[in-house]
């Protein structure tokens, strides 16, 4: 869930002040991996869901303080847009029942939703992208009262020097749209909503099972994709992820630099070493720091804003230990309960057997990288590095 915060704007001092903390905190989580006080609890599974909220015409429904106020689960919160919520699930042990218990508790929560939808909300909908989704609809005025939202905005908007956001995706077919269009704000975020695995194993085990992630993620985008259209156009095979890496871009080309990227390369021995690149390679979008830093409140903030689309996250046990955990973006949300825990199912299987299997990847990092974000364009038939299209007999890792 994203965190709230008490204040929209800030000064150079808040800046400086946020850079110094973070600093510290980084360099603490460091120490706290070298000496042994990060958690040795694992696995443990968790999920988010990101839905729509839609009209009985299936436009996209506006209202979502009023729904959540009426279905009063602390487990379903508001997202960027009032037409998208998102839904969590209880965490569980992933040995035995630990993935039956998580589909139980999301199909619970999600007919809860259903079942609330009434008068301004027709219903609600998981799916990658809403095929009804109008240009319209994604104006300030669909945002979410929220001083997160609106301060992201702003220093996003700063960021890129009050430029135009310039969305640019080509269908790959020569008789379908080449769609390109430009935004001021980053509500073109709200057209892609995501089903996000969690994954919490021991610090030792993180590199191993983030590398196999990365690997998985161009199957699970294969198995997962369902959002071809954006404004009733017909684009990618998961425009998705086209829109995200564009939505929320700031100024520059420097790959380390995009706040939405597949990242840098794979893992290394050190799981806390992505951190240190978030605090040397991205500047802070919202610089409030907080109070107690054995809780790295700074860490945990400016790493939500640095969309990686499998990204390390530091959490906390029920005694207070502080835990890493994987958090896996690439799916798409939908298109039910079921399709979702199978994609969850896999993914966990695959990911262990993966690091089991190969301590160190065989397939290039930039093959990894490609295989995920050039299919989604180009359709499955493709060869890629590593498929089993390329004629390859074994699982490349």
């Amino acid at each position: 869930m994203g965190q709230e915060i008490s204040a929209t704007g800030f000064d150079e001092a808040d800046f400086q002040n946020f850079t110094d903390q973070l600093a510290r905190e980084t360099a603490a989580l460091r120490d706290h991996h070298a000496n042994g006080r990060l958690s040795g609890e694992g696995p443990r599974i968790g999920l988010e869901l990101e839905a729509w909220l839609i009209d009985r015409n299936a436009w996209p429904a506006p209202h979502n303080q009023s729904f959540l106020h009426r279905l009063g689960d602390p487990f379903v919160v508001p997202e960027l847009s009032r037409f998208n919520i998102e839904v969590n699930a209880q965490p569980a042990g992933l040995a035995g029942d630990g993935l039956r218990e998580l589909e139980e508790h999301l199909a619970a929560t999600w007919s809860r939703c259903v079942a609330n939808a009434h008068e301004d909300v027709d219903t609600v909908i998981a799916i990658g992208t809403l095929p009804t989704l109008r240009e319209s609809d994604l104006s300030l005025a669909n945002m979410t009262p929220s001083n997160r939202y609106a301060a992201l905005n702003t220093e996003l908007v700063k960021l890129r020097e009050n430029r135009p956001l310039r969305i640019d995706i080509d269908s790959h077919h020569a008789d379908w749209p080449h769609l390109k269009t430009e935004h001021l704000d980053c509500m073109l975020e709200a057209a892609t909503t995501s089903f996000q695995l969690h994954l919490q194993v021991p610090p030792e085990e993180l590199a191993g099972n983030l590398n196999a992630s990365m690997i998985l993620s161009a199957p699970l985008v294969a198995l997962s994709a369902n959002a071809p259209f954006l404004f009733g156009q017909p684009l990618w095979h998961e425009t998705r992820i086209a829109i995200f890496e564009q939505a929320i871009e700031q100024a520059g080309d420097d790959a380390a630099l995009h706040r939405v990227t597949f990242g840098t390369g794979y893992a290394g021995e050190d799981p806390t070493a992505i951190f240190a690149e978030n605090l040397a390679n991205y500047p802070a979008l919202l610089p409030i720091a907080g109070e107690n830093e054995d809780e790295f409140p700074c860490l945990r903030l400016h790493n939500g804003t640095i969309w990686r689309w499998n990204r390390p996250l530091v959490g906390f046990d029920d005694d207070g230990t502080p835990h890493l955990r994987i958090e896996q973006r690439v799916m798409p949300a939908g298109p039910s309960v079921i399709d979702m825990i199978a994609n969850a199912a896999f993914y966990y299987g695959t990911v262990f057997m993966l690091a089991e299997r190969c301590k160190v990847p065989e397939l290039p990092f930039e093959a990894a990288r490609d295989n995920s974000m050039r299919p989604p364009s180009m359709g499955w038939t493709r060869n890629s590095p590593g498929s089993a299209a390329s004629g390859c007999r074994r699982v490349r890792c």
